[in-house]
């Protein structure tokens, strides 16, 4: 049965996931305005936006192009579709496809999965994408993880497993940040969570929803660290 309680907490395998976590949370604060973090910046508002396109499409619209701007801002333009389901996707979906990515990590199976699965989804964007810088960072992140997984298959080089761990940490830690400039702290008026205040008949504003998101957001972060040591125990 799984651990839920974890006691006799933390084994080999636990420690090396806690530690492996604070020292990229470290490095990405560290490095959080150099331009060595901006490709894995975008590839998180590349997730945002892919979200909202899901979302779009779970819902019986139409996805009409994505674009991802060098400015780490990006557009998903839709068509039909339930609209306040499209809209806190791009926050909460890519604060999920952090967690997923975390969880995944844990075992290397499921960090193949998750690597072909962020390649076919890399490659769909590829098609669909508006602008030669999203093109771009698909193409490049295709090369590079197609290099990494075949150094993790051929080669002693077996870092598959911590490159979707440094995805996941630094998509959660980005959309928890995005969440804070742009409904928050700045209170952008062209914003998701303002769009979001003005259709939801609840007496809440933009800040008060980029309050509530970053919540559920900082939520799936510690939740993902959490089941990872479940699942490792």
């Amino acid at each position: 049965m799984p651990n839920w309680e974890l006691k006799h907490c933390c084994d080999h395998d636990q420690s090396v996931f806690i530690v492996t976590i604070a020292v990229f949370t470290v490095v990405i604060l560290a490095l959080w305005r150099t331009v060595l973090l901006t490709p894995f910046k975008l590839i998180t508002v590349f997730l945002h936006e892919t979200s909202h396109a899901l979302a779009c499409k779970l819902t019986c619209g139409d996805v009409e192009g994505i674009q991802v701007h060098a400015n780490e801002g990006g557009v998903t333009q839709t068509r039909g579709g339930i609209y306040w389901i499209i809209l806190p996707a791009g926050y909460l979906g890519s604060s999920f496809w952090g967690m997923v990515f975390i969880l995944a990590s844990t075992n290397l199976l499921t960090t193949r999965i998750a690597a072909g699965c962020f390649l076919l989804a890399l490659l769909v964007v590829l098609f669909v994408a508006k602008n030669w810088l999203l093109r771009g960072l698909c193409i490049g992140f295709i090369i590079f993880l197609a290099i990494v997984w075949l150094l993790q298959e051929t080669t002693k080089v077996r870092i598959l497993r911590f490159v979707i761990l440094f995805i996941g940490v630094m998509n959660s830690l980005f959309s928890v940040y995005d969440i804070y400039d742009d409904l928050i702290s700045r209170r952008v008026h062209s914003s998701d969570a303002e769009k979001f205040a003005e259709i939801c008949p609840c007496p809440c504003n933009g800040v008060a929803w980029g309050v509530i998101w970053g919540l559920i957001s900082f939520a799936f972060l510690c939740g993902s660290i959490y089941l990872g040591l479940v699942i490792l125990s």
